[in-house]
């Protein structure tokens, strides 16, 4: 399903609920790839888990992200950038490069909702407002400044008289004279600020109010002036509220507070956007049913070679990335606690190689598979019988495909991924074959005589997620028990956090996905494959860092001072 940001609103909440139900999200990417990053298209795939029916039910989301700040108001500015080769490439592929400025939908950073704020106070506190200095040279400006002064003084002392209404109005030189018919001339900027200074400075009895063609000046009442700042506050709130856009999204993943969605935004045509009649009552419901299961529950995230897909998530939607990549895997971690690599889990114990298996490849090897059960949802069946490759929402939909075949079979046939040169077949780089291998005793051997790395059936067996099964992997260092304490690849209880929620997600069925807190994911989960690398995969820690599920409303930053780059080399 392509959404745009028409029609974002009027289906966030159907988004919201298959997002709270999942089982998992999938995500998948389009770049510009530039060192300023933009995203250009998001595919997102829910993935729900139907127990009793022995079946997954994947939901696809396609949208196009607009780089371009709509609300007014913000003062909020973004530099980005497009590498030709990246273009290049999206154009060959059939994306349409002027779409996400046409029909892209909006978002903003949390860094960029604390921005907005700072500036927005920063405007209010008048007293923070450096003083224009007129030199005695300025005769212009040093008689507009007299004129502005007599014309309040006048006023005061009528006012005492109660010769004088409660307000003045200070307007451009000659404006009283203007014919009816004729446009009344504004003041310029540069006079507004000199009234503002000159009132904030001699009369601190009195403030003054911008008005279109004139600047205000009435007596001081806190009262009013403290529900002036309130409403421009609320004000404030509702264009960052519309703005996120997108953020809405990846909050609901985040699992933070939802609670400022404004829900007349919901209440509209996805095809104009008009507003239309609504049950807001069903509409609440729904989504207090979505919040509820949402709300401190981060969804398991899954991505296909998904390390550099999540550097750009991380600064398009949280804020500039840390100083260094180990605290880079720390806050990702901490903000996502369960992470998995569909590219990490096809080439387990590949070794220093990087086989061929692109999305495109693995998701054909594994579509003959029958078990377990995948049904594309009835309003998300575009899908299904058109490829779409390169478009990120059908990438996503490949990559949840993957996700759920891939950790069956491998659960079923309690076996890693072999590396065999000689005599083995599938995913191949030309030089060294990858298969998915089983339980058998006999190909076991095979291949053990082709290759002494390979797996055996005594020393490295693996042994499927039951109750009680433990990991007999030898020389593996992802798994625990093979190196010392201080070893940072060493699995520690915390990194594998599973929040409860919907009580069907801590469930399975013959053939379908590894139970969320088995063995199988201490080995695939939170590992990101990284070829080029020494090390080759980059494990995700949480360390002691701690990341809020929701931005910071007071306007503290929470992150490091990051130079907004990460270098792609794993600790």
């Amino acid at each position: 399903m392509n959404v745009d940001k028409v029609s974002l609103y009027p289906f966030i909440l159907d988004i919201l609920s298959d997002i709270s139900e999942s089982r998992f999200v999938a995500i998948d990417l389009e770049l510009s790839a530039a060192e300023r990053y933009q995203i250009l298209q998001i595919g997102v795939t829910c993935v729900q888990q139907d127990v009793e029916n022995g079946k997954y039910v994947l939901r696809p989301y396609n949208f196009d992200l607009s780089p371009i700040i709509e609300e007014r108001g913000l003062d909020v500015e973004r530099i980005f950038s497009f590498q030709s080769g990246a273009c290049e490439f999206l154009l060959k592929a059939g994306f349409d490069m002027a779409r996400p400025y046409t029909h892209g939908v909006p978002y903003l950073s949390r860094d960029e909702s604390r921005e907005a704020r700072k500036k927005h106070a920063k405007r209010q506190d008048k007293s923070a407002m450096a003083d224009i200095q007129i030199k005695p040279t300025e005769v212009e400006s040093l008689a507009f400044l007299e004129r502005v002064r007599t014309q309040i003084n006048e006023w005061i002392a009528k006012r005492a008289k109660n010769s004088a209404g409660d307000s003045v109005e200070i307007m451009a030189a000659g404006a009283e004279t203007v014919a009816e018919d004729q446009p009344v001339p504004d003041l310029s900027r540069f006079e507004r600020r000199l009234i503002h200074q000159l009132v904030r400075a001699e009369y601190p009895d009195f403030v003054t109010v911008s008005r279109h063609t004139c600047i205000q000046i009435v007596p001081f009442d806190k009262a009013r002036e403290e529900r002036i700042a309130a409403q421009r506050r609320r004000e404030l709130e509702e264009r960052i509220n519309r703005q996120k856009g997108f953020r809405w999204i990846v909050e609901a993943l985040l699992g933070s507070d939802l609670s400022k969605l404004d829900l007349r935004e919901v209440a509209k045509s996805p095809v104009t956007g008009e507003a239309v009649f609504a049950d807001m009552d069903e509409y609440r419901a729904q989504f207090n049913r979505a919040c509820g299961l949402l709300r401190g529950n981060p969804r398991v995230l899954v991505g296909h070679n998904c390390f550099l897909d999540l550097v750009y998530v991380y600064r398009t939607f949280i804020g500039e990335l840390p100083p260094t990549v180990v605290e880079f895997q720390q806050k990702l971690h901490a903000l996502w606690p369960t992470i998995v690599d569909t590219k990490y889990m096809s080439t387990h114990n590949c070794g220093d190689i990087n086989p061929v298996s692109s999305l495109e490849q693995i998701a054909t090897q594994l579509s003959d598979q029958a078990e377990p059960k995948l049904e594309l949802d009835k309003h998300h069946r575009a899908y299904e019988k058109e490829e779409r490759f390169h478009e990120a929402g059908y990438d996503s939909y490949l990559t949840a495909q993957i996700a759920v075949r891939l950790s069956s079979k491998l659960e079923k046939a309690g076996a890693y991924i072999d590396a065999d040169s000689q005599k083995t077949s599938g995913f191949t780089n030309g030089i060294t074959g990858l298969k998915l291998t089983n339980n058998d005793s006999a190909s076991r051997k095979s291949a053990g005589d082709a290759n002494p790395n390979a797996l055996n059936p005594t020393a490295d067996g693996f042994t499927p997620s039951v109750v009680g099964a433990k990991w007999k992997r030898v020389g593996d260092p992802t798994v625990a028990g093979t190196q010392g304490v201080d070893d940072p690849f060493q699995y520690r209880p915390h990194d594998l956090r599973h929040h409860q929620e919907d009580p069907s997600l801590e469930q399975s069925f013959p053939g379908g996905m590894p139970l969320r807190g088995s063995d199988f994911w201490r080995v695939y989960g939170n590992k990101l494959r990284v070829f080029g690398t020494e090390e080759g995969v980059c494990v995700l820690d949480s360390g002691d860092v701690q990341e809020t599920g929701s931005e910071d409303e007071d306007g503290d930053g929470m992150l490091g001072e990051g130079q907004g780059g990460v270098e792609i080399e794993c600790p």
